[in-house]
């Protein structure tokens, strides 16, 4: 198995964490028709400075000596480059560096950097893509209200070029529920429930839209809306058949919802796909835990 897939799935199982024991600010209470919830803008968090240099550091440890050594010989070149295309071409290889490692922390800055020089819709929108997903793999209270802004700024921008991109509508919608979880208003007057009608949006007229599936599937588990989030998986699994992050959600749903059945069949699938050992040790544990009640 690749470094990058395993990298991918160890953050899945990480997300567990994210999605149960994150305060769910913003997405409870007000039920709507939708199945999806709101609530007042609760403690802010305070935006701090975040430097490439600070997430680099961290993703460093996680890819091994090799490659670090490799990022770094790059990031001196950089350091020395005058500005020009040489900068923004070695912005570039380490922006794709990191993408092939799946570290989205440090790939979001050096998007960005492209994005403002460059200016164009799918470099604004790789930008608040990998923000985004920065976003969803850290708890690090820190960084998290700075990958925020920036996947805002960043999904703004990509629809100020392409106002009618399902894709950049998904991300923009995604931030908006992120920036609410941390209690942070909008500049732009953003909030919870314009995120989710956003990706319902999508849905309407995409309804096998993957990103906005998923999206919303994970938005309902966190609001406790389970059998929701089922649907929103197999929409997704309908399309990707071999797709873990899918099963895993919907095992975990299905767990939820009292359906062990259900639930040990989408596990079994989740270690198919996944051959290696120690994944499906992990999965075991999650199959133990259902099997002794």
């Amino acid at each position: 198995m690749q470094k990058k897939q395993i990298v991918v799935l160890v953050a899945v199982m990480a997300i567990m964490g994210y999605l149960f024991f994150l305060p769910v600010k913003g997405l409870k209470k007000q039920k709507s028709g939708d199945g999806h919830t709101n609530a007042p803008i609760s403690k802010a968090r305070k935006v701090n400075q975040v430097s490439v240099e600070m997430v680099s550091a961290a993703a460093k440890v996680a890819i091994g000596n090799s490659l670090a050594a490799q990022v770094t010989d790059l990031e001196k070149q950089l350091k020395s480059s005058n500005e020009g295309p040489a900068k923004l071409a070695l912005q570039k290889q380490l922006a794709k560096k990191w993408d092939d490692v799946n570290q989205q922390a440090p790939a979001a800055f050096y998007y960005l950097e492209i994005a403002k020089q460059e200016n164009t819709f799918n470099n604004w929108l790789e930008a608040g893509r990998h923000f985004n997903e920065a976003f969803k793999f850290t708890q690090d209270t820190v960084v998290q209200p700075f990958f925020v802004v920036n996947a805002l700024t960043a999904y703004k921008n990509a629809i100020k070029l392409n106002s009618k991109s399902f894709d950049a509508k998904t991300g923009l919608g995604i931030a908006f529920v992120n920036q609410t979880s941390l209690g942070m208003a909008d500049a732009d007057g953003g909030s919870p429930m314009q995120g989710i009608m956003m990706l319902l949006d999508v849905v309407k007229q995409d309804p096998n839209n993957v990103n906005a599936n998923l999206s919303l599937g994970m938005f309902a588990m966190k609001s406790g809306q389970y059998d929701k989030a089922v649907l929103r998986f197999k929409t997704i699994i309908a399309q990707k058949p071999n797709d873990l992050e899918p099963y895993f959600y919907m095992a975990e749903s299905y767990k939820q919802l009292g359906m062990n059945k259900e639930a040990l069949a989408a596990y079994q699938k989740c270690k198919e796909l996944n051959p290696d050992p120690d994944f499906g040790q992990q999965i075991n544990n999650y199959i133990k835990d259902i099997t002794k009640k």
